[in-house]
């Protein structure tokens, strides 16, 4: 009796242990392509990270370039609706949906840190954020390494350069960016990008260094435009975010390997993959003939003397929350992380 008493239970732990092995498969939809770094550097590696910290327990399969259906704006909706499990997106690709993240993308509150701004965010998101993300499960917000201006084929030194030019914004704050510099805003999906630069469309956009890759913009631009030491016009939120009623169902040890592996130090690496793929993608640019300007401190002052307004405009648009006192927490928190404290 007690031989078949073992088998049995042998049996039983045979047939438990693949289920056991994967107890749950997430989806994680996102709107760019598989060789972009935010997929291979990012998000990839963060699936596999989970993977193994379950011990296979937690399967994250990941679809990139809107390949479920839909468009970049959709990605919300398809997450809140549980159509998928987990969205990477921009927040400003939905336009009103997030106030108050909305304070890290502006021009003089992120000028270059990536890490202090990430870890700013998260430091800030229960008290100032999280009404912004009302039915989604936020796992992390980021930034990336800041905009910049990438050119068709005009060089741009001062404000003055850019009256009059068309120029691809990510949401609104790049709106207010732009319109401060006496440009017209278009406002599109990064996909639309290098079309829309082909054809003169646009005459430049607002975007980071790291996007030349996926899309080859090298071959439609000829100037790539930033401030000393890094510094840019402003940056763009991401977030990547769950539906909520997906992560209430998990148990409690699979969300705590997911905050494992979603705090500070995962932030911290988050930036090192945006400033990485930046650098070498200026330096593709570079070797395929463009020009990489540096302005000069005097310069990038010009730029920031009519960029400051915006902040200002901001905060006015925004009386049914402390939108002053979001800025000065934001930078205080920004400022707390730069300097290592």
């Amino acid at each position: 009796m007690k031989l078949k008493h073992l088998m049995a239970a042998l049996v039983g732990v045979a047939l438990a242990t693949p289920a056991a092995a994967q107890e749950v498969t997430l989806t994680l939809h996102h709107l760019l392509g598989p060789k972009a770094p935010a997929h291979t550097d990012m998000l990839v590696p963060w699936a596999e990270r989970i993977e193994r910290a379950s011990n296979g327990r937690i399967k994250i399969e990941i679809y990139p370039a809107m390949s479920l259906g839909g468009t970049p704006p959709q990605l919300i909706r398809q997450v809140r609706d549980g159509v998928v499990d987990i969205i990477w997106t921009v927040n400003g690709y939905t336009p009103g949906l997030f106030p108050r993240s909305e304070v890290f993308e502006l021009p003089t509150v992120f000028t270059n840190n990536v890490k202090a701004t990430n870890l700013a965010m998260r430091d800030l998101f229960d008290e100032w954020l999280s009404q912004d993300y009302e039915g989604i499960h936020v796992l992390w917000n980021h930034v990336h390494a800041g905009q910049a201006l990438q050119m068709r084929d005009k060089l741009v030194r001062s404000p003055d350069d850019t009256a009059g030019l068309k120029l691809r914004v990510p949401g609104p704050t790049g709106t207010n960016v732009v319109e401060a510099l006496g440009a017209t805003p278009v406002n599109m999906p990064v996909p639309d990008l290098p079309q829309a630069l082909a054809t003169g469309a646009v005459d430049g956009a607002l975007i980071p260094w790291e996007i030349i890759l996926p899309l080859h913009l090298q071959d439609v631009t000829k100037y790539q435009i930033e401030g000393p030491e890094m510094e840019r016009f402003g940056t763009t939120v991401f977030q990547v975010s769950m539906n909520k009623d997906r992560w209430d169902s998990l148990p409690d040890d699979l969300k705590q390997i997911i905050n494992d592996n979603t705090g500070p130090e995962w932030l911290g690496e988050v930036a090192d993959v945006w400033i990485a793929a930046d650098k070498r993608a200026i330096d593709v640019a570079v070797e395929s003939g463009n020009e990489h300007i540096v302005l000069t401190a005097e310069e990038m002052d010009k730029f920031n003397t009519v960029m400051e307004p915006v902040v200002q405009k901001w905060i006015d648009a925004h009386p049914d929350f402390d939108a002053k006192g979001l800025v000065d927490a934001a930078r205080a928190a920004i400022a707390k992380h730069a300097s290592g404290s």
